[in-house]
């Protein structure tokens, strides 16, 4: 058994569901809601807290997890300076982040039951609007999508930000709204407007020569992309119909999946595998905001839809491991956040 939270737009703006195959009955509302729209979500890698980002101050806020929501952990003594977009806990479990709207646009803390006391800005900050962060599987490395040129910047990461890596040589063609680690930490995949709207570059201790583009790319904007446990899938979730694209990959992208015989119903936020790779969950924008599938080489016929839907546009979800803490290359651990691009 598994657990998955939406991040939506209205009241309660988080919804959290058992997993199993499907959705089971909704989990209660936090006692203590976060103040606005939810942007991003993500549990910890033991599956015993929720970070999410949102649209009001503190901007960010968490709570301990045990098959429901507990009572919500004290803000951080210095919050986010703008609204927050993104949400990641480092896979070991030591530290949090979060992407927001104001300079500096990323802020980290030390995680234990609890915010510390936050990490010191990265010296070179990034360049625009945080959209995403993620840690790599080795939490030795941190990268943040953001609004401008760059629009992806990547830091070492040992308790704070190290020295920013070099640029990739071929940038991604505009606002990056997504970026993941693939569960190796050999590859890395940007999701962004513009050119084939997805990036995907060998990483080691920095960005490699970019690969080709997919043959068949997204129809639309691409607001999240993520790798299966195994890396051996890539699916992008995006604007335009058929709203998710998903392909084979190995070093690089393979013929595009077919499309889910039964669409998501509108613009596709984020998505995420379960950790056993058997099934993929969307959050997006139009009723019942969030669609699954069976997970096999390709989509399988649509579960059923919650019985208690989110409240409105859902733009982030996560989910917890079966039964156990989340093995290194879950979404759990990085594959955080999405918003809807604002």
């Amino acid at each position: 058994m598994s657990d998955v939270i939406l991040a939506h737009a209205s009241s309660p703006y988080v919804s959290a569901y058992p997993w199993s195959s499907g959705f089971g009955t909704k989990y209660s509302n936090p006692a203590t809601l976060p103040g606005s729209t939810c942007y991003g979500v993500q549990f910890s890698s033991d599956g015993a807290d929720i970070v999410v980002a949102h649209a009001s101050s503190p901007y960010v806020s968490a709570y301990p997890w045990s098959s429901g929501f507990g009572t919500k952990y004290s803000d951080p003594a210095t919050t986010p300076t703008g609204l927050g977009r993104g949400v990641g806990f480092a896979p070991d479990g030591s530290a949090v982040a979060v992407a927001h709207s104001t300079s500096p646009y990323v802020s980290a803390y030390p995680w234990s039951s609890g915010f510390g006391t936050k990490y010191s800005d990265p010296a070179t900050l990034p360049s625009g609007i945080g959209r995403g962060v993620s840690f790599n599987p080795g939490s030795s490395a941190i990268a943040v999508a953001h609004s401008s040129s760059p629009v992806i910047s990547a830091y070492p990461w040992s308790s704070g930000f190290g020295t920013k890596y070099s640029d990739p040589a071929t940038l991604p063609t505009s606002t990056c709204y997504g970026v993941e680690f693939s569960s190796d930490g050999a590859d890395i995949v940007v999701a962004h407007t513009g050119g084939g709207n997805i990036s995907a570059y060998p990483w080691s201790s920095g960005f490699g020569t970019k690969y080709s583009d997919p043959a068949t790319t997204p129809t639309g904007f691409s607001n999240s992309a993520t790798f299966s446990s195994d890396d051996v899938d890539v699916v992008v979730a995006h604007t335009t119909s058929p709203y998710v694209s998903a392909y084979p990959w190995s070093s690089g992208f393979g013929t595009k999946y077919s499309d889910p015989a039964t669409l998501p119903t509108g613009n596709s936020n984020k998505v995420t595998f379960t950790s056993d790779d058997s099934d993929v969950i969307l959050a997006h924008n139009t009723s019942p905001y969030v669609s699954a599938y069976p997970w096999s080489s390709g989509f399988g016929t649509k579960y059923s839809n919650p019985a208690t839907l989110p409240a409105s546009h859902a733009f982030g979800v996560s989910i917890t491991d079966e039964g156990a803490a989340p093995s290194v290359n879950v979404p759990v651990f990085w594959h955080h956040y999405q918003l809807l691009r604002c």
